[in-house]
């Protein structure tokens, strides 16, 4: 089965205060070998880039409205006039909240839907094959 990657590379926000927030270039990322998840790789000034992977049905309802809890929060606003994307992401090395433009979130995510459509991600990890040839032995 061949597997299909979608990025997209994308400034993010990282918002230290109400009135402060500082550029953090960003790869968004989707594999449909990995159907469920979204892998967001932050850029920072750390010796490596920072991996998040969380589920993409949270990215497309945090789109929309605000959804989550736990370790990762998405929910949508405005920001100086412009739609936005905010993710609160919280782990045992820090939290941290990130102001994503929603136009390009919502387009790489209609990209990502179009490659694996909502509720058939389960067909891309081959488990029925895998069932099969089991069964067949």
């Amino acid at each position: 089965m061949r597997h299909t990657v979608v990025e997209r590379e994308l400034e993010l926000r990282l918002v230290l205060s109400p009135e402060r927030s500082v550029p953090v270039p960003a790869r968004l990322g989707y594999h449909s070998d990995d159907p469920y998840a979204v892998h967001v790789t932050f850029h920072i000034t750390s010796e490596r880039p920072v991996h998040w992977t969380f589920s993409r049905d949270l990215l497309v309802e945090g789109v929309f409205r605000p959804c989550g809890h736990g370790d990762v929060r998405v929910w949508p606003t405005k920001s100086e006039g412009r739609s936005v994307v905010l993710m609160a992401l919280s782990s045992p090395d820090g939290d941290a909240l990130l102001e994503a433009p929603a136009a390009p979130v919502s387009a790489w995510l209609e990209r990502t839907l179009r490659v694996v459509p909502p509720g058939t991600e389960g067909e891309q990890l081959g488990i029925d094959d895998a069932l099969d040839e089991l069964l067949a032995r």
